[in-house]
């Protein structure tokens, strides 16, 4: 038994541990333990997305939160930004999403909220599993007549939906606004069609119908091209894209040119720049981002700050050097005028009140941003050894800096979330990119599954 905790969360197989619904009451009991508080009646809010595993493990949840004398709040399927919302507008002492995010279905996890509806810092984290790993959550329990209860609370998704709206400028409207959503069969296919049909678009969607099994199966942020050709087909204004659990977003405008998570960070930072909302001149950006970002960036005159991969690090940097927006290629972006996490469809609500405010088509609003070529490929492995510590590769790494010099760059890391070794090469051509990057990726499946 080790560590539980991610960059994003505890993850992995369902069924398997550490997603077993044993751990899950663990972690529900040890969630209580800690955030409860006296002198008032405390509770712990739940989600989840549609994946099966789901059930099992809200149910152990539930169990593990009621055993510990803590009311545990249901309130079903709702994206990962929901529950942090919810959290925080309820004075609930806690909040908990069961998703692996844009994972296959057979994958689950769990993200914790604490109850200003910001994700756990490191330490919190690491208090949780103190308390599971010490083996003594028997002893800390309630009597009989202190145990708590479960609730199911049905106006949940209809709350989340007036916030989502509010994030839209109430001087716009969508009318007329031909929109395709792409739900990825998973927690946002009744949220994200219902937010924009309320604010007056001709809403048409895409992969909304989750069975448990077919959550982004070839579909969402992950595989956007289904949505880009239905843009194309329709005539539609615009096209998004969400993932699993709703807290990324990728664009795909009127051509069906689909739009990265950078292009989007550009379009949206210089539109809050030119309305005086960009607080202090700066973006928040990470290793992963095209050198694309930085060169548009560098022309419109905004600062910008790199971090870590990983939403929580991002954030960290904007709590700390008071930025308003960051993000990551991924789609993943904050806008924390508006939300204190990640969120998918806000995100996209900001994209389309840009498209308004500017009265340009999306294709136009992206000459913000030149895309590098960039290649990336994920190396399944067995061991996860510091990547400096293996010359093969380094020497491998070296040759291809040395022959891109300043026109690309070199970024080989491990995925927080999967044993997988992430080599992302960026390049003056998608040919000579994708060459330097599998000559890359062929040294580390050598040397790390030996």
């Amino acid at each position: 038994m080790g560590k539980l905790f991610g960059t994003d969360g505890i993850r992995g197989v369902a069924n398997e541990y550490p997603i077993t619904a044993e751990m899950a009451m663990h972690i529900g009991r040890a969630t209580a333990h800690l955030f409860k508080k006296k002198g008032h009646l405390p509770k712990i809010i739940i989600g989840k997305d549609t994946r099966l595993s789901g059930y099992m493990l809200e149910n152990a949840l539930v169990s593990g939160i009621c055993s510990m004398g803590v009311n545990a709040i249901l309130v079903g399927v709702i994206p990962t930004p929901g529950i942090a919302y919810l959290t925080n507008s309820m004075r609930a002492d806690a909040g908990i999403i069961i998703s692996a995010s844009h994972n296959p279905f057979q994958d689950n996890g769990i993200k914790i909220f604490s109850s200003d509806g910001f994700k756990l810092p490191d330490e919190t984290e690491g208090a949780i599993e103190e308390i599971i790993f010490a083996n003594n959550l028997h002893t800390l329990h309630p009597s009989p007549s202190e145990l708590g209860k479960a609730y199911r609370m049905d106006d949940a998704r209809g709350r989340y939906i007036v916030f989502l709206k509010h994030t839209f400028p109430k001087e716009y409207s969508l009318e007329g606004s031909r929109i395709i959503l792409d739900c990825s069969n998973g927690a946002t296919y009744r949220v994200a069609p219902d937010t924009f049909s309320e604010l007056g678009a001709d809403v048409s969607t895409l992969f909304d119908e989750p069975n448990g099994k077919n959550i982004n199966l070839h579909c969402g942020s992950q595989h956007p091209e289904a949505l880009a050709e239905e843009v194309l087909k329709t005539k539609a204004d615009v096209g998004f894209a969400f993932d699993g659990d709703g807290d990324r977003l990728i664009a795909v405008d009127e051509t069906g040119t689909v739009l990265t998570g950078d292009q989007i960070l550009a379009i949206c930072a210089s539109v809050m720049k030119k309305e005086g909302s960009l607080t202090n001149n700066l973006v928040i950006r990470t290793v992963m981002s095209n050198i694309g970002l930085s060169v548009s960036l560098q022309k419109l005159n905004i600062d910008s700050f790199i971090t870590k991969v990983g939403d929580r690090y991002v954030l960290e940097e904007m709590l700390a050097r008071g930025a308003s927006i960051g993000g990551e290629d991924s789609g993943h972006l904050i806008f924390l005028q508006h939300h204190t996490t990640g969120d998918g469809i806000v995100t996209a609500l900001q994209v389309a009140a840009a498209m308004k405010k500017e009265g340009k088509p999306l294709s136009e609003l992206a000459r913000i941003m030149k895309v590098f070529p960039q290649v990336l490929i994920n190396v399944t492995v067995k061991s996860r050894p510091d990547i400096e510590t293996v010359p093969e590769i380094m020497a491998a790494i070296q040759d291809v800096e040395a022959k891109l010099g300043d026109q690309g760059r070199v970024l080989v890391r491990y995925s927080g979330t999967q044993n997988m070794c992430r080599v992302m090469v960026e390049g003056p051509s998608q040919e000579e990119t994708g060459a330097y990057c599998r000559q890359i990726a062929d040294v580390v499946k050598k040397k790390l599954n030996a």
